[in-house]
């Protein structure tokens, strides 16, 4: 079962004096829309999506809540910034969830934080490169190693879509 997703942004403007600032191009947001539509159609809708603080995580985590329904819950974690702990956030990961312990949570963020996410929530070793748009689905559950069952990039899912 899937019940965590780590997802980088979409696509955004280039680099800036304010990078927090940045938003989804076109492209981008393109890349989040094909995203949202195939995890609508692939599993089940999320409970929870959070995302980092920064405009173009806050835009992609709007796009993926509209397609999710009304029942989807938008937070935004400081923890999530592209410096963040992936240790620390685990933790904190894993005391939300035992509130709500069949809760479905996307978390929205930015490389190289999403790397090591994944690494943090399945096996040491296992840290991808994520391209934007990209998603990592995960069967985790807290106290236990987690199991990476799927990951797909918007580059991909075009592949698929031929």
């Amino acid at each position: 079962m899937v019940n965590l997703v780590i997802m980088r942004h979409g696509e955004a403007e280039p680099l800036s004096s304010q990078d927090s600032q940045r938003q989804l191009t076109a492209r981008g947001q393109q890349e989040v829309n094909q995203m949202a539509v195939w995890l609508h159609q692939h599993y089940a809708l999320f409970d929870w999506v959070w995302a980092s603080p920064y405009l173009r995580t806050r835009q992609t985590a709007e796009l993926m809540v509209a397609k999710q329904g009304p029942f989807s819950q938008l937070e935004i974690l400081p923890e999530l910034v592209p410096e963040g702990d992936a240790a620390l956030f685990k933790a904190y990961f894993d005391a939300r969830i035992s509130e709500k312990p069949d809760a479905r949570v996307l978390l929205v963020s930015h490389m190289p934080l999403v790397s090591f996410l994944v690494e943090a929530f399945t096996l040491p070793d296992q840290a991808p490169i994520f391209s934007t748009g990209q998603l990592a689905c995960i069967d985790y559950r807290p106290g236990v190693s987690g199991r990476l069952l799927e990951r797909l990039s918007p580059q991909e899912f075009s592949l698929l879509s031929v």
